[in-house]
């Protein structure tokens, strides 16, 4: 029996033969080319789909209230791009592992907000960078604008540089990215904003990581507009809302049956209560504007309403253009 056990054993210590040796590395090559063309492709394609994923247990502990999604919500709007999905998730490693993996998969143009201060709590560059095997790499650039771009506050001596320091190694923290070394950096790493040093990671081509701080996160996403404008499908989303005097449950059957007729036309009718208010809002959300302007007259007609003018009580559910 031991015999026999130690010729399986030195039958499987022996070196591959060659052919089956060069068949592994060659397999290995291709799925690191795979995966890069994997990236490469996502960062191209066209971009229909969006998520957004919301990082922080100051969000989910009511300590800080979440804007930014919100903010995300109606640049998506504005640009043609359904907004498929919003979570909101604490600092926690394997949470944040599980969620952008999953939501790189799913959607087109996938956003984080949150977790990249200077603090033992910032882990999402780790976490994302963990997600994909990826190292974390001082970028060169980023560090050299912060440097540059960043001011002591009033009454304080400008901070040293060239001392290492824990303030120092925590600031370090801001601008160590995940990184893929067989992808160019410049398709990694953008400067959204030219008065900003905070860069804007991209990891696995379409996972774009930004601050939780809303005036960042705002000033950083309207900075990306422009380099994606080339990827949308060129479509802009219109939305016409009406407000009715009807409850909720007077018009539910005729929406109803609204959604089901104009469904395969890519509109979308909504309903909402506005507490408090006299009137609650109907809309209709689609990129076909003829359409939208033919069934509009139908809709108030049979909620009582009125379609309601851009600007007005309402705006941000107001009939208007957007791309």
């Amino acid at each position: 029996m031991f015999s026999r056990l130690s010729q399986v054993a030195r039958h499987l210590s022996r070196p591959l033969p060659y052919s089956a040796t060069t068949f592994l590395r060659k397999t290995l090559l291709a799925n690191a080319s795979m995966a890069a063309k994997t990236a490469d492709e996502r960062a191209s394609r066209a971009i229909h789909t969006a998520a957004c994923l919301i990082i922080g247990d100051e969000v989910l502990g009511g300590k800080t209230k979440d804007t930014n999604s919100n903010y995300l919500a109606k640049w998506c709007f504005g640009l043609g791009i359904n907004l498929k999905r919003i979570e909101v998730i604490e600092d926690d490693e394997s949470e944040i592992i599980e969620a952008v993996r999953r939501m790189s998969e799913r959607y087109d143009f996938v956003v984080t907000s949150g977790g990249i201060g200077p603090t033992h709590d910032d882990i999402t560059y780790k976490s994302i960078a963990k997600a994909f095997d990826l190292p974390l790499v001082l970028h060169q650039e980023a560090y050299a604008l912060m440097k540059k771009l960043s001011t002591a506050p009033r009454g304080q001596a400008p901070f040293n540089w060239d001392e290492d320091s824990p303030a120092r190694r925590a600031k370090l923290r801001m601008v160590e990215l995940p990184t893929d070394k067989s992808r160019p950096l410049e398709k990694q790493v953008i400067f959204p904003q030219p008065h900003l040093w905070v860069p804007v990671a991209i990891v696995n081509g379409n996972i774009h990581i930004l601050p939780g701080v809303p005036r960042l996160f705002e000033n950083l996403l309207e900075g990306i507009t422009a380099s994606i404008l080339p990827r949308l499908e060129g479509k802009s989303t219109f939305r016409i809302t009406i407000s009715t005097p009807l409850p909720e449950s007077a018009v539910a059957e005729y929406l109803t049956g609204l959604a089901e007729r104009v469904g395969p036309h890519g509109v979308k009718v909504g309903s909402y209560p506005t507490w408090g208010k006299k009137k609650n809002k109907v809309t209709l959300v689609g990129k076909d504007k003829e359409f939208l302007d033919s069934i509009a007259p139908e809709v108030v007609a049979n909620v009582e309403g009125e379609i309601e003018k851009p600007g007005g009580e309402s705006d941000d559910v107001s009939t208007e253009e957007t791309k």
